[in-house]
């Protein structure tokens, strides 16, 4: 498969997520989908990622804001939400689950 038809596939199931999302009573608005080298060198330089090889880099990850009630929600209120995300596919990753860095608004397809 090539990277465009995994992106493609990353998008139609991140339109699922969104739906349900808003079906649960969650309102989502967007976040990073894709950044440069040199962005992500930065982010790990100030430690918001551990990484330099982020799935943002190849646009098979977004962060998402997630709110219910107007309040940004925590981790632990969107975790459904990440179950349902790796429910979509075996390659979706839900970000709250990194060992490493919580990273409760990233979503993405690790291939």
């Amino acid at each position: 498969m090539k990277l465009q038809e995994h992106q493609a596939a990353f998008l139609l199931d991140m339109c699922k997520l969104i739906q349900h999302a808003t079906d649960q009573g969650f309102v989502v608005t967007g976040g990073e989908l894709w950044r440069t080298p040199e962005q992500q060198k930065v982010y790990v330089q100030t430690g918001r990622s551990k990484t330099l090889k982020s799935k943002h880099l190849d646009r098979l990850a977004i962060d998402l804001n997630i709110f219910r009630d107007g309040k940004l929600c925590s981790v632990y209120e969107i975790e459904p939400l990440g179950d349902y995300w790796e429910s979509l596919s075996p390659m979706n990753r839900w970000g709250g689950r990194f060992s490493k860095l919580k990273d409760g608004p990233h979503f993405e397809r690790n291939i």
